[in-house]
């Protein structure tokens, strides 16, 4: 398991949101449009997200998957992840059950763990770095 991942991990988790930021075609051209997150979970080497297929986000993640998230930490800086997000829902029980327990307590409204809106992605071709006021960029090895 990627020791990276894990720091990812653990720095989103232990802020009350993160940022995730997509690709919203509009008529104008290509927009960011970016929206409050927060879970995040590591399975099987992989972070697992989730959201529902019923929501801009999977939308938008689905016709350009180009994804960024941001979370700023006082006194950690901030962490920045890039790559392409992963559609695919290879969530396993335990994540699914976690994840529809978070999104019930952000006050979703969910059938259950199983509820076929809820789904997980992951990013593929990440990359991430931790950083500070300072201007720097350190990378985090995934």
């Amino acid at each position: 398991m990627s020791q990276g991942k894990e720091t990812i991990v653990s720095y989103l988790t232990s802020v009350p949101a993160w940022y995730l930021s997509t690709v919203e075609e509009t008529p104008e051209g290509p927009r960011p449009h970016v929206r409050p997150f927060s879970f995040a979970m590591m399975q099987d080497g992989d972070i697992q997200f989730c959201t529902a297929t019923t929501k801009d986000c999977y939308r938008e993640m689905a016709a350009n998957p180009s994804v960024e998230l941001t979370a700023w930490k006082s006194g950690a800086g901030w962490v920045i992840l890039r790559g392409k997000a992963n559609l695919t829902d290879t969530a396993d029980a335990r994540t699914r059950e976690e994840g529809f327990k978070h999104m019930v307590a952000l006050g979703e409204d969910w059938t259950s763990a199983d509820d076929e809106r809820l789904t997980f992605f992951t990013i593929e071709d990440a990359k991430a770095w931790i950083c500070d006021i300072d201007g720097s960029w350190n990378p985090v090895q995934l």
